[in-house]
C-alpha cells in the first residue's frame, strides 16, 4: 500500500525524459521533522510547481465553506447581467473555470468544484493573504486594487459585505500555510534600484519582433503604468527620470511575487498565465523569456540585500542545467524562486560543486570544456579544454579533483585538478563514458557506458584502470553502498532494458544479484519512448537503511531495505502535466553526502547548502 503523498519528504523534480529525483535532506520518507529537508518541513518543488493546494493541507471545513459560501461569488451575475463565469470559463485566464454542464445547471459537480478549489488556490498568496491576485484584481484602485479588470471593478471598497467575506476565508484559510515557505526578508522596503536602472528599463526601449517599444506607449499621461519622456536624441533616462520610472514600476508590482504583479501578467501571453488582454500585445510569450526571467528576478528581490537566514532554515538552491541551450537557471528552494540565471555554457551536462559550495563546475558538450564558476557571482573563472565530448562528472569528497566522462570514442575519464584549473591526466577507458561516479571513500571512480554495456573502474590514486564489468545491457544511473569504514560495499546499477537493477559486491568484482522491481503499478513510459529504460534513477537514502528505485513503467519509486534488499513499498508520482498525456516518471537520483544531485529531463538539478 503506497505511503500518502502528505506523509513523505522524497521529491520528483521533473517528468521528461532523464528528470531529477532528489532526497529531501531529512532523511527517508516518514522524516517531516522541522530540521528536515535542509530546513524545510515540506516538500520542495521546482519553479514551475505550484503550492500545495488547501484541499490537501487544510481541515475538510474550510473546503465545505469553499462550495456553500465563496463559490456561488463566481455565477453571481453583476451589472449588466455578466458573471465571473461568463468570462473565466471561456477566456484563457489564470482564474480558469469549469464549463457548466449542458442542460441548464446551474452549479458544478462535486469533481469540478475541486478543480476549481484547486485554482481558486493557486490564486492565494499564503504568506500575505490579504495581497492574493483573488482578491485585488476585481478590487478599486482606489481601494488598494490591481489597475486594471478587464471584467470590471465590482469591489469599489474593503467594505464590501462580499469582499470581506471572501478575505475572511482567505485568511482563515490558507494564514497557516504561511510559515510553510518563507522568503528571505529584505533590508530594502522595495526592489533594487540599481538592478532596475541597470537590468529592467533596458527591456521598456528594447525592440521586440512585431511589437511596438514599451516605451512607445506607456509615455501616454493615461497610462496607470507611466515611464518619463527621453528628451531630444537621448537613448537612456536621467537618474531623476530613471527614479521616477522606478516609483511607477513599484506601483505595478506586488514585491516578491511575480505572478501577483500587473506589470509581468499584462504583458505575458494568457496561455502562460498573463492578463488575457493588453493593448501592446503579447510582449512575452511565455514566462521562460529571457526579459520576463529579469523583471521576476527584480520583484523577488534580486540586488537586494538578504538577511541571513535563521539557523533552522539554511539557504539551498536547484541547479538546473538547460541542456538544449547555454543556461543554468538557479531556484531557491524556501521560496520556488528563481534567483540567478549562469549563462555562457552551451549544452551544459555534467554539474558539481567544490566541498566549500564556492565553485561550480559544468562540463559543455559544445565546446568540450569544463567550465569553472564562482558560485556566488556566477562568473566564468575558466573554461579547460577537454578530451573531447563530455558527458556527466563528478568531485573528489575533499574537492581535489573533478572527473569528467568522455563520451567521444573511445571513451575516457578526464582528471582536472581542482588548484591549477589544469587536465592533468586522461585516463583510457574500454568503452564511451556516460555517468562517472566516485566511490564514497574517493578512492575509485566508477564509469558507465551505455554503448559497451560495462562499468568500468578506474583507481584514482594512481589513475588507471583497474578492472571492468559487462552486463549485457547499457549501463544506467548507479548507487553506492559503503562499508562501516566507509569503503565501498556495492554498487547497484540500473540497465537499459531491465525493470529493475543489478546487484555489484565491489570487493568480489563481479555482479552477484539482478533484482526486478514489481509489475504492479504498470501502464506508463509508451507514450514518452522511454520503454527502453523501464527503471531510470536510483540512490541510497542519507542514513544507509533503504534504497530507492524509480521506474518509468510504474510511474513511481519503489523503496527497498539495506542490507538485505526486502522490498517495503512503493509511492505513486502524480507527473501529469496541464493538457497533456501522464508522464511515466524518469530520474535519477545520487545522494553524497548533504549534497544532492539529480540528473536531468533536458537539464540536470543538484541541491546545495549554502557554505
Amino acid at each position: 500500500m503506497p505511503l500518502a503523498m502528505k506523509t513523505i519528504s522524497l521529491l520528483l523534480l521533473g517528468v521528461a525524459p532523464n528528470s531529477g529525483l532528489l532526497w529531501a535532506a531529512g532523511g527517508p520518507p516518514g522524516d517531516l521533522s522541522p530540521e528536515g529537508a535542509e530546513g524545510e518541513s515540506v516538500v520542495v518543488q521546482s519553479d514551475s510547481a505550484q503550492r500545495p493546494s488547501a484541499a490537501q493541507t487544510e481541515p475538510a471545513g474550510k473546503y465545505e465553506e469553499y462550495r456553500t459560501r465563496i463559490e456561488t461569488i463566481f455565477l453571481k451575475k453583476r451589472q449588466g447581467g455578466v458573471s465571473c463565469y461568463d468570462c473565466h470559463s471561456t477566456l484563457s485566464t489564470r482564474l480558469k473555470l469549469e464549463p457548466l454542464s449542458p442542460g441548464g445547471s446551474t452549479s458544478w459537480t462535486e469533481e469540478q468544484t475541486r478543480q476549481v478549489f484547486a485554482v481558486v488556490s493557486r490564486l492565494v498568496d499564503p504568506s500575505e493573504p490579504l495581497r492574493s491576485p483573488l482578491l485585488l484584481h476585481p478590487l478599486s484602485q482606489e481601494a488598494g486594487g490591481d489597475p486594471t479588470h478587464v471584467g470590471g471593478k465590482f469591489w469599489t471598497s474593503r467594505d464590501d459585505p462580499e469582499w470581506r467575506m471572501l478575505a475572511d476565508w482567505i485568511s482563515q484559510t490558507f494564514s497557516s500555510l504561511a510559515g510553510t515557505r518563507t522568503a528571505p526578508s529584505l533590508k530594502a522596503s522595495s526592489p533594487s534600484f540599481e538592478f532596475f536602472t541597470n537590468k529592467v528599463q533596458p527591456i521598456f526601449l528594447k525592440n521586440r519582433p512585431r511589437h511596438a517599444r514599451c516605451y512607445s506607449c506607456h509615455t501616454l499621461s493615461n497610462r496607470a503604468f507611466h515611464l518619463e519622456n527621453l528628451s531630444g536624441a537621448n537613448t537612456g533616462w536621467t537618474e531623476e527620470q530613471s527614479r521616477r520610472n522606478f516609483q511607477s514600476s513599484l506601483q505595478q508590482i506586488v514585491p516578491g511575487n511575480p505572478t501577483s504583479s500587473s506589470l509581468l501578467l499584462h504583458p505575458l501571453a494568457p496561455e502562460a498565465g498573463g492578463d488575457s488582454f493588453h493593448s501592446g500585445g503579447r510582449q512575452f510569450e511565455s514566462q521562460d523569456d529571457s526579459d520576463w526571467i529579469t523583471l521576476a528576478q527584480w520583484v523577488r528581490g534580486a540586488g537586494a540585500e538578504v538577511d541571513p537566514p535563521s539557523s533552522l532554515e539554511p539557504k539551498s538552491w536547484i541547479y538546473v542545467t538547460n541542456s538544449a541551450s547555454d543556461t543554468v537557471d538557479v531556484i531557491d528552494t524556501r521560496t520556488n524562486a528563481l534567483v540567478q540565471i549562469l549563462r555562457g555554457i552551451e549544452l551544459p551536462h555534467g554539474i558539481a560543486f567544490s566541498p566549500d559550495g564556492g565553485r561550480i563546475y559544468l562540463s559543455s558538450e559544445a565546446e568540450n570544456v569544463l567550465a569553472v564558476l564562482d558560485r556566488k557571482t556566477g562568473e566564468i573563472l575558466e573554461k579547460i579544454p577537454l578530451s573531447g565530448r563530455p558527458n556527466n562528472i563528478a568531485i573528489t569528497k575533499d574537492g581535489s579533483r573533478v572527473i569528467v566522462g568522455i563520451r567521444s570514442e573511445p571513451g575516457a575519464l578526464d582528471v582536472i585538478e581542482a588548484s591549477s584549473l589544469k587536465r592533468t591526466k586522461t585516463i583510457p577507458l574500454h568503452g564511451r563514458v556516460h555517468n562517472v561516479y566516485v566511490t564514497p571513500d574517493s578512492k575509485f571512480a566508477v564509469a558507465g557506458s551505455i554503448e559497451s554495456k560495462m562499468a568500468m573502474v578506474a583507481d584514482l590514486q594512481t589513475e588507471r584502470p583497474v578492472w571492468d564489468l559487462k552486463f549485457g545491457s547499457g549501463v544506467r544511473p548507479m548507487a553506492f553502498e559503503k562499508n562501516s569504514d566507509g569503503t565501498t560495499r556495492r554498487i547497484f546499477v540500473q540497465l537499459s532494458g531491465f525493470h529493475g537493477f543489478a546487484v555489484v559486491d565491489f570487493a568480489k568484482q563481479a555482479e552477484v544479484a539482478r533484482i526486478k522491481l514489481p509489475d504492479e503499478p504498470h501502464g506508463f513510459g509508451v507514450a514518452e519512448g522511454r520503454t527502453g529504460v523501464p527503471s531510470h534513477g536510483i540512490g541510497v537514502a542519507p542514513d544507509g537503511k533503504s534504497l530507492w528505485v524509480n521506474s518509468t513503467l510504474a510511474n513511481a519509486v519503489f523503496e527497498y531495505s539495506l542490507p538485505d534488499l526486502i522490498f517495503r513499498q512503493f509511492i505513486r508520482w502524480d507527473v501529469s502535466l496541464a493538457e497533456r498525456y501522464p508522464n511515466g516518471s524518469h530520474s535519477r537520483p545520487t545522494v553524497r553526502s548533504s549534497m544532492f544531485r539529480a540528473q536531468r529531463r533536458d537539464w540536470f538539478r543538484l541541491l546545495i547548502p549554502e557554505p
